[in-house]
Order: structure tokens, then sequence, then C-alpha cells
């Protein structure tokens, strides 16, 4: 048994140093998953990828789900928590009461070098992930294991309990429903 695997554990009985512990182990880890995240959001969140984490952070002690069994479960849980912000960003960007109908401005120069999304794109992606997962619930945990967390096929393939053949498979589908449901 790793020793994240052991901290998640002690950590899941209440243990505050262990979570501590647990998020300085995985700091890189969560790092690389909000910047993927943040990248695919494009210029739309005002966060950068240590506040994406921190907030995260906040909303897993918030949640008191610390049930993690290894590192994988934990970080495809970091990576739909962090889907969820920038989801929860989003739609309150687009309240009226919030200014939604102004453009929005930002002083970071690093927004010239990512892809260009709209705020309705990643409300549609969302959705679509939503009705796949009221569908195939094993297809859209593929689709945010690998999409939005960024972890490998044999990784998905271990937290899931299948093939990686099986997360292939998978994959092809999810990809294929959320492309005719976007078009």
């Amino acid at each position: 048994m790793s020793d994240i695997t052991q901290l998640l554990r002690a950590a899941q009985d209440g243990d505050r140093q262990a979570t501590d512990q647990v998020m300085a182990l995985l700091y890189a880890d969560l790092q690389r998953l909000a910047r993927r995240r943040l990248q695919q959001a494009g210029h739309l969140t005002l966060l950068d990828p240590t506040g994406l984490v921190h907030e995260s952070y906040l909303r897993l002690q918030a949640s008191g789900q610390l049930a993690f069994p290894d590192r994988k479960h934990f970080l495809a849980y970091a990576a739909k928590v962090m889907h969820s912000i920038v989801i929860d960003l989003v739609r309150s960007r687009q309240a009226e009461r919030h200014g939604g109908g102004l453009e929005q401005l930002t002083l970071n120069t690093a927004v010239a070098n990512l892809p260009p999304q709209g705020d309705e794109q990643i409300l549609r992606v969302h959705e679509a992930l939503e009705e796949l997962a009221a569908l195939e619930p094993r297809l859209a945990q593929v689709v945010e294991m690998r999409y939005f967390g960024g972890l490998l096929e044999s990784e998905i393939a271990e937290s899931l309990g299948v093939t990686e053949r099986t997360v292939q498979r998978d994959w092809q589908k999810a990809r294929l429903f959320l492309s005719m449901s976007l078009s």
C-alpha cells in the first residue's frame, strides 16, 4: 500500500494532518489538472491554476467526502470538482444580475495563447456530458477522468475496474455521443 493510500485512509478517518499531507504530495498533480482544465475553458475564468486548486481543496473540505481508496480515485474526484467550479463560474458570469451581457476584460496576457471558447460552448459541453451520464454513467466517468482529469487509459481502467480496451471503447462511444450532441 502506498503512502498516499495510507494518508487517504487516515484522512477518511478524520485526520486533518493526513489531509494536508495528501494535498502537499499531490499538489503538482492537482496543478497539472487545473492547468489543463483552465486551458480547456479558455479565457472564461478569472482563476489561475493555483486559485482553482485552492478552491477545489476548499470544496473538498466542505463536502467532508474524503473516502478515496487511492490516488487515482482522488484525482478523478478532484477533476470533477474543478469541472464543477468552472461551470459555476460561467453560470454566475452569465447571470444578468452579475452583468452577464457585458464583455469580460482580463489583465492576464497568457489569454492570447489559448483557444477561444464561449460561455455557451462550455455550458453545451457540460449539458451534453450530463445527458451522457444519465444514459451511460460509465462513459461520462471515462470522459471526466480522461478529458478533465488527464488520467491515462490504464489509470481509468484500474479506477473503474475494467480493462483498458473497455476504456478505449467507452472513450470512442462517448466522443461520438458528444460530437452528435454538440452538432
